[in-house]
């Protein structure tokens, strides 16, 4: 690799493999030999042990090395065959890796307790550490991993070690039983802070009963400044015709993988019992998140034509002819940036107004909304993709349709969901065929929480993979770095949840999106001005235009639901408490668009538009949202206001 371990941890979530003793014993290594010893009995088992992690989508592989001490090789008579045990491990592993994941050199316990050794006892268990950690060193791993140990007076000893003997990483990862405690009595925060001080750069916890229990105690690990690992067994094991097999599907791993890198847990792999798939939901969940190991470079710098001739400081320009909305947009902000604006009207104000594909055949209803929409002074249609993972005709179906019906433009939702590398590109170069220009990049909602739960999440791309991505084809190059022969004319926005509960993450996220190609912003829902004003000017340094995010209640239920059950989501106890007083139906309605009504009004001058989700295909209350500025008409009774 061509960073260091410690940059890519920064960079985003690491992908760790999974269990290698389980690969080994499933191909016929039993309990009673030595695993260790594979790499010299079996270097090509191991090798392939190792590259099905890497295919699996591990960025990082672990040496096959965990009980390569002399004190531990003792017992099968190969401790002076130690030093050759651990060189062939690091040497297979880091041909497996080549320079498309870090190695780590797996170092676990002795299994005896230091506090009943005698002094030359404890020099004996010192040295042991010390050779093994030198002889990985050696062999060019990235990072050293302390694993699976269960007393602390025995990892700082190992801790010692390490630092004694090279300048390498460390993680160092404790084990610990059902009542969340070391083998000495240690809880999970104590245990992270000494770790930590006695010299960890990444501290965490391996093995246990499975990711649910492993998670409780992660979780009490994230607050002493070094980041968190979790490499989970997957459960209890059960002996089924004298197999030990573990009964964690790769499935609920995904899920809780998803659970720790959400809740701050930086690193992520499995332990006893875990194979590849499990692996495999892990890199998923990363990539859904923001990292994994599939990526796309912006292979050359981009070089954007402004639009009219000028524009303002660090906007981004397609480099092409540029959409209606791009010009609209652009002018806008550049009138705010330089405080010629004045009042707000339609004619200074975007609008994007959110229209659904139908879950059959027939879009007649959506064009007669977004035909109904666009003639009462709304610019832009726009089209999820996918939206909650339900089953939806495509969207750019759908907005091929419109624009060539209604002479109109709309925006597409574009995630990472559905499609792997190959499908990405593919409907980028069709969208540019069919003058589909106007993008909203996302990483995309999991099929969990939709319609089949069960259906494949690729997640081959983030929204920051899939930005740089279509921004290269801007340039025309594609992201193995080959000429396409003509660049494309995208317009692209990010999403960005002001209420996020980590919020530094969220701003981190966005910087990183401006500067994979973003061209603006189109925020989560919001229904606090304070927090939105938080957010405006927390940014103001990206010089990006802000579309904000307007989804009028439609009831008290839905306030709550929107609030407890939605990710990014806060609707203040205030505001729910107005929906509570007029509980459902056509008065709740009109609440809600007030709300949404005061909030516009609060921010109007410090956004260029509004993105605006009419719930329920009620597409007529985003207009009467818009009745606070001028310019903008009801749709006459005989128009339609609902697909």
């Amino acid at each position: 690799m061509d960073s260091s371990f410690l940059e890519a941890i920064e960079r985003g979530p690491v992908v760790f493999d999974g269990g290698i003793g389980t690969r080994l014993y499933e191909r016929g290594i039993y309990v009673n030999k030595s695993f260790d010893h594979a790499n010299l009995s079996s270097p090509d088992l191991v090798r392939s042990v190792h590259e099905e992690y890497l295919d699996a989508g591990a960025m990082v592989l672990t040496t096959n090395t965990f009980s390569s001490n002399r004190v531990k090789l003792k017992r099968h008579g190969l401790e002076e065959r130690a030093d050759e045990i651990v060189a062939a491990g690091a040497r297979i592993a880091r041909q497996a890796a080549g320079d498309r994941a870090f190695v780590a050199g797996s170092v676990g316990p002795t299994g005896a307790t230091p506090t009943m050794l005698t002094e030359s006892e404890l020099v004996t268990l010192r040295e042991a550490f010390e050779r093994q950690i030198t002889v990985l060193a050696e062999e060019g791993v990235d990072v050293i991993v302390l694993e699976t140990f269960r007393q602390m007076a025995e990892i700082r000893i190992a801790l010692e070690a390490a630092q004694k003997v090279c300048d390498l990483p460390v993680i160092a990862q404790m084990s610990f039983d059902a009542e969340r405690t070391t083998a000495d009595g240690a809880k999970p925060d104590r245990v992270a802070l000494l770790l930590h001080q006695w010299g960890a750069d990444v501290v965490g916890a391996n093995c246990m009963e499975g990711p649910h229990v492993l998670y409780d105690v992660v979780t009490e690990m994230l607050d002493v400044g070094a980041p968190v690992i979790a490499q989970p067994n997957a459960g209890y094991p059960r002996k089924v015709e004298e197999r030990l097999v573990y009964m964690a599907t790769p499935e609920y791993f995904g899920v809780y993988a998803r659970r720790y890198f959400k809740a701050g847990v930086r690193l992520v792999g499995g332990c006893c019992g875990t194979g590849p798939e499990h692996v495999r939901q892990i890199a998923a969940a990363a990539r859904m998140v923001g990292g994994g190991r599939v990526a796309v470079s912006q292979v050359s710098p981009s070089t954007k034509a402004p639009v009219n001739g000028e524009g303002a400081e660090g906007v981004r320009y397609p480099p092409a002819t540029p959409t209606r909305l791009a010009m609209k947009i652009e002018d806008v902000f550049m009138q705010q940036q330089q405080g010629t604006r004045g009042e707000i009207t339609r004619d200074n104000f975007v609008v994007s107004v959110e229209v659904n594909p139908p879950a059959g055949l027939r879009p007649d209803k959506a064009i007669a909304a977004a035909r109904m929409l666009t003639a009462n002074g709304v610019d832009v249609i726009n089209i999820a993709d996918g939206p909650r993972a339900s089953v939806r005709m495509s969207n750019w179906a759908l907005g091929q349709m419109m624009q060539s019906e209604l002479d109109i433009e709309v925006i597409l939702h574009l995630c990472g969901r559905d499609r792997n590398l190959l499908g990405l590109q593919a409907d980028i170069l069709g969208f540019e065929a069919m003058a589909l220009r106007n993008l909203v990049v996302i990483t995309g909602d999991p099929p969990k929480v939709g319609d089949y739960p069960h259906a494949t999440a690729v997640f081959d791309l983030d929204s920051i993979g899939i930005l740089r991505m279509i921004d290269n084809f801007n340039t025309g190059i594609d992201p193995a770095g080959k000429d396409v022969g003509q660049a494309t004319s995208f317009y692209c926005a990010c999403g960005a949840e002001p209420a996020s509960a980590d919020y530094d993450r969220e701003l981190r996220r966005l910087e990183e999106k401006k500067a994979s190609g973003a061209n603006f912003v189109m925020t989560q829902p919001v229904y606090d001005p304070e927090v939105l004003d938080r957010f405006l000017s927390d940014i103001e340094h990206l010089r990006m235009p802000v579309l904000v995010g307007l989804l009028p209640l439609a009831s008290f239920r839905n306030a709550e639901f929107l609030h407890h059950e939605v990710p990014g989501m806060s609707v203040p106890e205030s505001i729910r408490e107005r929906m509570k007083k007029v509980g459902s139906g056509p008065e709740a309605r009109q609440e809600g668009v007030r709300i949404a009504q005061e909030t516009l009004e609060r921010i109007k001058e410090r956004v260029v538009g509004a993105y605006i989700m009419p719930p329920f295909r009620r597409y007529e209350a985003a207009l009467e949202i818009l009745q606070c500025l001028d310019g903008y008409s009801l749709p006459e009774p005989n128009e339609p206001n609902e697909e």
